[in-house]
């Protein structure tokens, strides 16, 4: 049985990978931890809010990337439009984290204050239930994953690839986006949803709620990594390269290539709307802008630049990405967007293979 498991953890990581995937794991849930609230301010070892909550925020990211890579680097369907299925889920669940607000808002009712402005006099449908925890859980899994399995469906039955589902992937998210910006809808408009007080009865703006969070977070990163090499290890992940390489040859085969895009498809969009309603009560504010195209471009620069087909590329990606952003945005705002293209030329022209095939090329030189 011993022999059996190891074996089976074995095809998935070598032994080197599953001790780097334990060290990150002891980082995550007892190194920041101890040094996030154990430590005092003045400590040089102290980690503050500012850095666990920057580091949460990047993990959130980081399983945008995974989920992105499964569809492009593993089936070779670019989609530019995976932002929206991100907002959905922090949408779903900053649903519920506005009704854990209660009357502590400035009209002290129990609507949210822009509905009170907008002189809304009850809830609007979408927002039944939300109160309860395990029905915005739900959402979160069900509104992106919903929405993702009837326009694969659609999309691949048609046929549509390469360029043109490129195309309708941004043109779908560009469309939400300006639907979200209608106060009409019930979602908040512009602003969207802010000033979140408390999940599960925990006030969410604690250090220990932060850090609650940012294990959490990172528990649903390794989750996503390992479902991901799961996936792409298994006779699926076989199916969905050869989709990849060659995917008229698949379907001579007896393969339906449909039901494979669109499953991968889905299972990807769940993920990011995971992603999203993690990211929701750590950032504090979820709004329409996080579904602009230009977001959803953002990603697929993440995968390029760590690897495409690589799974833990993409982590990397985005922390290199978002970090640098993170930087930049504090010390030259302006110029922000430039470094970002001139990093996608860069990798596109230097660097195919992104961060990942670097690695590989420095090791062989090495060896």
């Amino acid at each position: 049985m011993n022999n059996s498991f190891t074996a089976t953890a074995l095809r998935y990581y070598g032994p080197g990978g599953w001790l780097a995937l334990g060290a990150f794991a002891f980082a995550l849930f007892v190194i920041v931890p101890v040094l996030a609230l154990a430590t005092p301010d003045t400590s040089p070892f102290h980690i503050s809010a500012y850095w666990v909550t920057l580091a949460g925020k990047i993990m959130c990211y980081a399983m945008v990337a995974v989920a992105m890579d499964l569809i492009w680097g593993y089936t070779g369907i670019l989609s530019l439009g995976h932002g929206l299925f991100f907002a959905l889920g922090g949408y779903s669940f900053g649903m519920y984290l506005m009704r854990q607000i209660g009357r502590e808002g400035q009209y002290q009712s129990d609507l949210p204050d822009f509905m009170v402005f907008l002189d809304w006099k009850a809830f609007p449908w979408q927002w039944w239930n939300t109160d309860h925890f395990w029905w915005a859980a739900l959402l979160v899994v069900a509104v992106p994953g919903i929405l993702a399995f009837v326009f694969g469906y659609f999309a691949f039955r048609s046929r549509v690839k390469g360029v043109y589902f490129s195309i309708i992937t941004q043109a779908l998210t560009y469309a939400a986006m300006l639907l979200f910006f209608r106060n009409d809808t019930g979602f908040g408009g512009n602003n969207g949803f802010t000033d979140f007080k408390r999940i599960l009865g925990m006030p969410v703006t604690t250090d220990e709620a932060r850090i609650v969070l940012f294990a959490v977070t990172g528990a649903a990163l390794i989750g996503t990594l390992l479902l991901g090499r799961y996936l792409v290890c298994s006779k699926l992940g076989r199916v969905l390269t050869a989709i990849r390489d060659a995917e008229t040859r698949v379907a001579f085969c007896g393969y339906n290539t449909m039901h494979y895009k669109l499953f991968i498809w889905t299972v990807s969009a769940v993920l990011c709307g995971i992603a999203g309603a993690l990211y929701v009560p750590q950032v504090g504010i979820i709004n329409p802008s996080e579904m602009s195209p230009a977001n959803s471009i953002e990603i697929a620069i993440w995968v390029a630049m760590g690897g495409r087909g690589t799974l833990i590329g993409p982590i990397l990606g985005a922390g290199i990405v978002n970090g640098a952003k993170s930087i930049f945005t504090q010390i030259l705002p302006e110029y922000w967007l430039y470094v970002l293209g001139l990093l996608f030329i860069m990798t596109t022209l230097f660097l195919p293979g992104g961060v990942i095939g670097l690695l590989a090329k420095l090791r062989k030189k090495t060896a």
